[in-house]
């Protein structure tokens, strides 16, 4: 086994967000060398890594020039050069690998995926183009209301609408598609496990989310999950066999609904740290940040239970405000009690744009929970402009 503590080992993060800089944190108690590569010069990474470099993770020769550099090379965000992964992985580890990343980037690819595999998930048909689903709707062949999702590029409830009647497919992009049933759920649920690189699995609890109406952005996530324990015990059986299905080594984030007659669905999977892991950072053992890191080193995993119960808070840019940063009443939500923020270091807001996250712990999940409504309610993220 490779030593990571004190040692020149290299660790290369394509991507350079929230979710690396928060990965950093725990590449120190390591003291792993890290490399980051991302499009913004200002990146939140840029602060937190021994070497930031600025390039398009879509290029395949930056993507390769970059992982020559470093010994074992992860993703923070799905939109990278999958070729490139693959010539990289000629000589060196990647995790995941191109091949995991490959069935996850397209979410047609994914939903065809989890059919094949008998993974539970909402019927869905494919569509190339806009011309092909509106055809369907004169044919009679698709109904009102379904999902609309873009196969690629949808991220922070981009690339998802609605549509309850004609009129709604009007600002829709012109790009492939696949439309899904519109599934009654009582719960949106996520289950992030992690697997290592010897085969090693383990999941966190089940979360829950609230969602923003408007947005379509997840506002709260509350762990555990209020829901019945052999629920609980579905979900992450389902989760477990989508990550066994899928071979990957790392975090996998499984989003699931809970149907009206508590069967348990898979929406779709992010192969990397997730926002419904944020909680993990005060409320767990092992963060989810850290458990990444022992998966893609081959170290032992560590215990994913809750020491606490945690509600996660998540801070968007306000919708009329945009431009040079400011957090307001950020020094009154600290005076509440269990309450952490954490700011990605974004210099420019924009609306619904993700910002930060706030965490609210508490032995009392009812009581984290109505402090996390005062946070929501107190901290505003504005412009100075």
């Amino acid at each position: 086994m490779h030593n990571y503590f004190s040692s020149a080992f290299k660790l290369g993060i394509l991507g350079g967000g929230q979710l690396g800089k928060m990965m950093l944190y725990d590449t120190r108690k390591y003291d792993i060398q890290t490399y980051v590569v991302d499009p913004n010069p200002e990146a939140p990474c840029k602060i937190a890594c021994n070497h930031f470099e600025k390039g398009d993770l879509m290029d395949f020769d930056t993507v390769v020039n970059f992982g020559r550099k470093v010994d074992l090379l992860t993703f923070e965000i799905e939109t990278v050069n999958v070729e490139a992964l693959e010539q990289l992985e000629e000589g060196k580890k990647v995790f995941p690998s191109a091949e995991t990343l490959r069935k996850i980037q397209d979410k047609g690819v994914q939903k065809e995926f989890y059919k094949a595999n008998d993974i539970p998930t909402a019927q869905f048909v494919k569509y190339e183009t806009k011309a092909e689903l509106t055809e369907a709707i004169i044919r009679k062949e698709r109904q009102f209301p379904f999902v609309w999702k873009s196969t690629t590029g949808g991220y922070d409830g981009k690339g998802v609408r609605v549509i309850k009647e004609q009129e709604d497919l009007i600002p829709v992009e012109e790009v492939p598609c696949i439309v899904e049933e519109m599934i009654r759920f009582k719960n949106e649920l996520a289950v992030i496990v992690a697997r290592s690189v010897s085969g090693e699995v383990k999941t966190y609890p089940v979360v829950e989310m609230e969602f923003h109406p408007e947005a379509n952005q997840v506002e709260y996530v509350i762990c555990p999950a209020r829901i019945e324990a052999k629920v609980a015990q579905k979900a992450r059986e389902v989760a477990t066999k989508v990550s066994r299905t899928f071979e990957h080594v790392g975090l996998l984030a499984v989003e699931l609904f809970q149907t009206q007659d508590d069967e348990i669905l898979v929406n779709e999977v992010a192969p990397r740290p997730h926002n419904s892991g944020h909680y993990s950072i005060e409320a767990s053992f092992t963060n989810q940040f850290e458990q990444h890191l022992r998966a893609i080193l081959d170290l032992p995993l560590g215990n994913t239970d809750s020491k606490v119960g945690g509600v996660m808070v998540n801070l968007v840019g306000d919708e009329n405000h945009e431009g040079n940063v400011y957090y307001q009443n950020i020094e009154k939500i600290m005076q509440m009690d269990g309450v952490t923020p954490h700011i990605y270091g974004k210099k420019q807001t924009r609306p619904f744009r993700k910002m930060g996250h706030v965490t609210i712990v508490n032995k009392d999940l009812s009581e984290a929970r109505k402090i996390a409504e005062k946070v929501k309610n107190e901290i505003k993220v504005i412009s100075r402009d």
